[in-house]
């Protein structure tokens, strides 16, 4: 069977002919000999051909490589929240979750079972990274309890607020963005828990794709954010 060449041998064959000066010179004519004329040589079709393999190869490099994904971030709650301080601080820790919710890629579900990603998005961090931050924002925005830092901060806490993102997707077969999020407020100095509580939240969807359909997810854990904050900074 015939061996085919590779485009990548046929590229370094037509470029190590062009360093060599390659030409091609067509016979003389009659009238030309007997003339005693020395016709010009032709110009080389080397180089042509080699900076069109090279092109070749660099878009189909290019395509490989595919479309950078679109990035998307989620906001914190400013209006809404609770006007009745509670005189505690709190850590809040990043929640628990499973693949794919424990990465930065949108989930979508197509059925009970069937789960895929968003083409070409993605959040700014970890989705457990981010709802962290965007919490912690919502507690600071809301002015609803005394003080409200990260694990590690070296900040003297009252409870620690422990979290498991249990859903947060797109699911195809209703066209709502839905957030589900569990929720315990524990005590700092003796581990009990004080108090848990399900979140739960959905919005509407009319597209699921890009920017439309961040927006809905971005609404669904805005009430969410907006719940946990309000059941949190409640007296007890």
């Amino acid at each position: 069977m015939a061996t085919v060449p590779s485009a990548a041998l046929i590229l370094e064959q037509s470029l190590n002919g062009a360093a060599h000066g390659a030409e091609f010179r067509g016979p003389a004519s009659a009238p030309a000999r007997a003339a005693g004329r020395r016709l010009a040589p032709a110009r080389s079709c080397a180089r042509p051909l080699a900076l069109t393999l090279a092109a070749a190869l660099a878009a189909t490099l290019a395509g490989c490589a595919g479309d950078p994904l679109a990035t998307y971030d989620l906001s914190a709650p400013t209006s809404g929240l609770s006007a009745r301080p509670l005189r505690a601080s709190v850590v809040v820790s990043a929640p628990e979750a499973v693949a794919p919710l424990d990465s930065d890629r949108i989930v979508v579900r197509a059925g009970a079972e069937g789960v895929t990603l968003l083409k070409g998005a993605q959040w700014s961090d970890r989705l457990p990274t981010l709802v962290q931050s965007r919490l912690i924002q919502t507690f600071e925005n809301g002015r609803s309890i005394r003080s409200v830092s990260r694990p590690g901060d070296r900040v003297a806490a009252d409870y620690n607020l422990v979290s498991e993102i249990r859903r947060f997707e797109i699911d195809a077969s209703t066209r709502r963005a839905v957030a589900e999020i569990s929720v315990r407020l524990v005590r700092d100095r003796s581990g009990a828990v004080v108090a848990g509580r399900v979140f739960e939240a959905s919005a509407p969807v009319e597209t699921i794709e890009g920017a439309g359909a961040v927006a809905a997810l971005d609404e669904a854990m805005g009430r969410a954010l907006r719940d946990i904050a309000a059941w949190a900074a409640a007296p007890r």
